[in-house]
């Protein structure tokens, strides 16, 4: 699991989620070929599941830390640089996500309208201007998936509810909690609550 996929499961723990990482769910769609119709059959990977009586999340974790970060017209399938698109399909593809959401729905035995779409983004682009942040919060909460719009969280949600987990006393043997901690401890942290 990618370090800040450690960060995202604490924070689904923390709302009731027993979470589970990368699973692949396989989708069909047709090929290409102009001569005949061939349908090909694809693995899509989910990043983390986060399953709760009545609830069944899925999330796409980036964390673009030391990058560009996470960009809208990646996010959106507008980019002309193919290859970025393609990381969100989850997101931008309506066959993959209907896919997806149908066999996990299946897979795990929710109905559709229990499952929720999320994307976990540690660093969104142009920070200082917000203007990929907002232009993805705007498009995910457009779109329509299982119980609803897309769920946006960033870097500061996501802390937030690991705060939450680490402040509290009772030891739990997890390296993203004990590096809170530590943090805590170096007073290398603003919120004193952790100790």
């Amino acid at each position: 699991m990618e370090a800040f996929e450690q960060f995202v499961a604490l924070a689904l723990e923390a709302d009731g989620f027993v979470v589970s990482s990368s699973v692949k769910f396989p989708v069909q769609r047709l090929t290409g070929k102009a001569a005949y119709k061939e349908l090909q059959t694809h693995g899509y990977e989910v990043d983390l599941i986060g399953a709760r009586a009545g609830r069944l999340v899925l999330a796409t974790v980036k964390s673009f830390f030391g990058s560009r970060g996470v960009a809208a017209e990646d996010v959106m399938g507008t980019s002309k640089r193919i290859k970025q698109n393609k990381l969100y399909a989850l997101l931008n593809d309506p066959v993959v996500r209907r896919g997806v959401v149908r066999g996990a729905a299946k897979a795990y035995g929710y109905q559709m309208r229990q499952v929720e779409l999320r994307l976990y983004a540690g660093k969104f682009a142009a920070p200082s201007h917000g203007t990929h942040e907002a232009k993805i919060r705007a498009w995910c909460k457009k779109q329509r998936v299982g119980q609803g719009s897309i769920g946006v969280f960033g870097a500061t949600d996501v802390v937030g509810r690991v705060q939450q987990l680490a402040a509290n006393k009772q030891y739990r043997d997890n390296p993203v909690l004990a590096t809170m901690k530590v943090l805590a401890a170096a007073g290398a942290l603003s919120d004193t609550s952790i100790t």
